[in-house]
């Protein structure tokens, strides 16, 4: 499904959002901002917006993997990085979120946009994301959400149900209906505190929440709690 419309991905995103989906990635990279050297990882990265982001932000002195399942994702996301002169700051990974091939403790941020919905099982994607983030590090989650205040609830959830949808899927001409599907998995998506209470599950401690937008996507970040001389040794998989 996702192979399928990637060619129109991007310019489904800003059309649809009327633009504001680059503005709840800038208010992830203000909020969780990254520093020289830091070591970030993107999953779910899809064509890779939230990576450059990232990488805009650090000014070309950071690190950045973008991970995804998604081989036509990723194949656009290296040609948006190699036109924007970041080719070997940021580079792609072809992975499964909910197995991750990357080695533990070891990036300063991990984040998602947009995706940890459309990972099978959230609680193996967020463990994931927390096993490769390092000690003292943060996870970042931005996703769709439904609105709480009315009018603009009942607005909003009209717009996304039925107009959205059509427009999408007439532009994408795909054979799955992915824009279908995008309700859909928003309306099943934990929100709120229950997805906060599953990223604390995991293991991140400090967890908060912001919706933006009058709550049309909400950002979550935790931290992963760093390690002193007294606390356990983390075992390690054989």
């Amino acid at each position: 499904m996702f192979g399928e419309i990637a060619g129109r991905y991007d310019f489904l995103n800003h059309l649809l959002s009327l633009n504001v989906d680059r503005y709840w990635r800038w208010r992830t990279v203000r909020s969780v901002p990254p520093k020289a050297g830091m070591k970030i990882l993107d999953v779910c990265t899809g064509t890779g917006d939230l990576a450059l982001a990232y990488h805009r932000a650090a000014r070309g002195l950071a690190k950045i993997i973008g991970a995804d399942f998604c081989h036509e994702m990723l194949v656009l996301g290296q040609q948006k990085a190699k036109k924007s002169g970041a080719n070997g700051a940021v580079n792609f990974v072809e992975a499964d979120a909910m197995r991750i091939p990357l080695d533990d403790d070891q990036f300063d941020i991990v984040s998602v946009a947009f995706g940890l919905r459309n990972v099978a099982e959230t609680d193996a994607g967020l463990a994931e994301m927390v096993r490769v983030c390092a000690p003292g590090g943060q996870v970042a989650v931005l996703e769709f959400s439904s609105p709480e205040w009315q009018p603009f609830k009942a607005i909003y959830g009209w717009y996304f149900r039925n107009v959205l949808p059509r427009i999408g899927q007439l532009l994408a001409r795909n054979a799955q209906s992915a824009y279908n599907y995008l309700p859909e998995s928003v309306g099943q998506f934990p929100q709120g505190e229950q997805l906060a209470e599953r990223m604390r599950a995991a293991g991140l401690t400090e967890v908060w929440y912001r919706g933006l937008t009058l709550g049309v996507a909400t950002l979550y970040v935790g931290k992963k709690a760093s390690r002193d001389r007294k606390g356990p040794e983390r075992i390690k998989k054989k």
